[in-house]
């Protein structure tokens, strides 16, 4: 197995050599013959465990058993404990989420720290298969059948082409002791149950399972690599992508996505990173009313007119939605970038570029977002508007609505409906003696 897989990363995981590796430990006998096979290989290893204090006594068993085979191996050992099911309760996950969160998370910061190159971990062809076999049994989309990535980011899975049985037959021949998670035994985990009760039996049916489960898993990576190339494509024609107050929205035009020959399984692609769980009624929004929204996690689709319209739920302004800029400020950058400066005269105005008479101004000034009732006179229109009759007739949809700020005299007066209109009572007249260039600095 050593010879096998000092080829394998020669000829798939060459950028491996002279890296600084970080293994990823848990005692098991998967990462603790990984960890022998690299030092045996003369890779440049440390090893990370994490203590989850799930399993009492045996957890710092484990961890003690980590810290003698560093030691014997002549390897750098991290070690962390956790508070795993405090943390899963307080942030309401599963045990095995939260330790994965906590895991990740700590290697994270050892990578920054040290420096590190790659993590490494002992996911194995077995395990590759009891992923796909779960995933197929909860219900999937094809990139859920596509097996565990081998390479992903910073994170490297070395043993993936090898089967549970070899490296148990290396760690009997070579006598490597390993710490045994009894847990693993038991049938009530579902990854243990296909373990424990199907696996035996699909491997009795097809003796060379593993291996015909490669060839499926690569055909089902080809044929997602060919549906990526198409979503580009689709991208292409029907997003269009713009930013308000440095905020990204993304539009899908309904007549083109409509127009495609499965628009349902174009918007799962689509929008599948944004956290979207019933997908019947993001695609049933195609057809609903203007004003319709569906909401993720972390994200807002909204129907309006032609096009669905995207974006992320905004957190950070949630809490606290007044901001003040003092006098003689020059520049904020939250919660949207103006700059703001002392000009002899004007120059060209547009959207993002507006000029005011200074003497008009009462400070500290005010970012806000707009209310019920707020009312303006729009430069270059008679008489004053109510901002919602404004918004309605720029043909605003609600996520823009939302977006929009205004900047305000300390007594509420709106100056400038920022990256839309400015109030004509500020602009600037022929005797103005002290003129300020208000500038929103949008992204590209």
């Amino acid at each position: 197995m050593l010879q096998k897989l000092s080829n394998h990363i020669n000829k798939n995981l060459p950028f491996l050599k002279d890296k600084k590796l970080l293994i990823a430990i848990s005692g098991g006998i998967d990462s603790v013959v990984l960890t022998h096979l690299l030092s045996a290989l003369k890779f440049n290893i440390s090893l990370a465990h994490c203590n989850f204090n799930i399993r009492g006594i045996e957890s710092d068993k484990d961890e003690d058993f980590i810290i003698s085979l560093g030691e014997k191996l002549n390897v750098k050992t991290f070690t962390t404990h956790f508070k795993t099911e405090e943390f899963a309760k307080k942030n309401k996950q599963s045990t095995q989420i939260a330790a994965r969160n906590l895991r990740y998370n700590w290697f994270n910061e050892l990578i920054h720290k040290y420096e590190f190159d790659f993590v490494l971990t002992a996911h194995h062809a077995d395990d590759n298969l009891e992923t796909f076999l779960i995933n197929l049994t909860r219900g999937t989309g094809l990139e859920g059948l596509t097996g565990i990535p081998e390479i992903n980011g910073n994170i490297v899975r070395p043993l993936l082409k090898f089967s549970r049985q070899e490296i148990i037959d290396f760690a009997k021949e070579n006598n490597i002791d390993w710490r045994e998670d009894k847990s693993n035994a038991s049938t009530k985990y579902t990854r243990n149950k296909i373990r424990h009760q199907v696996l035996p039996i699909l491997k009795e049916i097809n003796p060379s399972l593993l291996d015909t489960f490669a060839n499926t898993t690569e055909h089902l990576q080809e044929n997602q690599q060919i549906i990526e190339d198409r979503i580009n494509e689709v991208s292409l024609k029907v997003l269009q992508k713009n930013f308000k107050s440095e905020k990204e929205i993304i539009k899908i035009e309904i007549k083109k996505i409509k127009s495609l020959s499965n628009s349902k399984a174009y918007l799962y692609q689509l929008l599948k990173d944004y956290n979207f769980t019933e997908w019947n009624d993001v695609y049933n929004l195609l057809s609903a009313q203007s004003g319709k929204q569906i909401f993720s996690k972390t994200h807002i689709l909204l129907k309006d007119r032609d096009f669905l319209i995207l974006t992320k739920i905004d957190f950070s302004t949630a809490l606290e939605t007044i901001f003040q800029i003092e006098e003689n400020t020059s520049e904020i950058k939250q919660p949207i970038h103006l700059n703001i400066e002392n000009v002899i005269e004007k120059s060209i105005e547009n959207k993002q570029t507006i000029f005011v008479d200074k003497e008009e101004l009462v400070f500290p000034l005010k970012l806000r977002k707009w209310q019920n009732g707020d009312f303006f006179y729009p430069k270059g229109m008679n008489g004053k508007k109510k901002l919602s009759k404004y918004f309605k007739d720029e043909k605003l949809s609600l996520i823009e609505k939302q977006n929009t700020w205004l900047l305000c005299n300390n007594n509420n007066i709106i100056i400038w409906v920022i990256g839309y209109r400015q109030d004509k009572r500020f602009v600037t007249k022929k005797n103005s003696n002290s003129i300020i260039k208000l500038s929103l600095i949008t992204r590209d």
